[in-house]
C-alpha cells in the first residue's frame, strides 16, 4: 500500500506530538511511502525552528536530519511536474489551501496514493474532494 504524508503528518514521525504514534502506525502498514519533493525543506524548515526555540539542541538537530535523509532514500518522491502543478491549482480553485498543502495534494494525486496522510483538516477535506482517501493523525 502507498502510503504518502504531507509534511504536517510525516514530521510526527521525529518529534513526538499528538499523531505521532498513528503516524508510526501507518509507516508500518505502507509498502511505499510517498512524500512530495518539497517535503524535505519542510521537515529541515521544522527541525531548525525547533533548534532555534531551544526545543531541541545541534546534537538532537543533527541526529533528525540524519534519520530524515536515511528515510526519504526509500521514498517514493513526487518532482514538482506540469502535472502536480495541474492538480494543485484544481485543489486551490476548489478549496481554501495554503500553496504547499495544494502541492502535497497535486503530488499524492500523481502518484496514484493509496491513503493520503495529514495533521490539516483542512487539506485533508481537500484531498478527500480530490478522489484520496484521506486520513488524519
Amino acid at each position: 500500500m502507498r502510503v504518502f504524508f504531507d509534511s504536517s503528518a510525516f514530521v510526527k514521525r521525529y518529534v513526538g506530538e499528538v499523531g505521532t504514534d498513528a503516524v508510526l502506525d501507518w509507516c508500518d502498514r505502507a509498502t511505499e511511502i510517498g512524500l512530495s519533493g518539497i517535503a524535505l525543506a519542510e521537515l529541515i524548515s521544522v527541525f531548525c525552528r525547533l533548534r532555534r526555540e531551544g526545543r531541541i539542541d545541534d546534537n538532537q538537530y543533527r541526529h533528525l536530519k540524519s534519520l530524515l535523509l536515511a528515510d526519504i532514500q526509500d521514498a517514493v518522491i513526487c518532482d514538482l511536474t506540469a502535472m502536480v502543478l495541474r492538480e494543485a491549482v484544481a485543489s486551490l480553485e476548489t478549496n481554501v489551501l495554503r500553496g504547499m498543502d495544494a502541492i502535497h495534494i497535486g503530488s499524492a494525486v500523481v502518484l496514484k496514493a493509496d491513503v493520503f496522510v495529514t495533521a490539516d483538516k483542512r487539506q485533508l477535506d481537500a484531498a478527500a474532494r480530490a478522489g484520496l482517501r484521506a486520513e488524519a493523525v
